[in-house]
């Protein structure tokens, strides 16, 4: 797993599109270029910090939630 500015990047990715008001995006990308960071990296953090506070579980990528399964245990053995 590639790791980029303290975060794990996930290997695999899907588009999601979403429409929102030019303004917002411009504020938002704007506010993105002062912090050094793309639009779709904040967008990634904030889904991984939404899906965390509604699950209540700490976010797993596909490989470490199979590492850490039953079943991957006892393939170990």
């Amino acid at each position: 797993m590639r790791q980029r500015g303290g975060t794990h990047s996930e290997e695999r990715t899907a588009r999601l599109t979403i429409l929102i008001d030019p303004r917002k995006k411009a504020v938002f990308e704007r506010l993105c270029a002062e912090e050094d960071t793309t639009p779709s990296q904040v967008v990634r953090r904030l889904l991984r910090a939404y899906i965390e506070d509604r699950t209540g579980k700490p976010w797993q990528s596909d490989e470490a939630a199979e590492a850490s399964s039953p079943r991957a245990a006892g393939k170990n053995k």
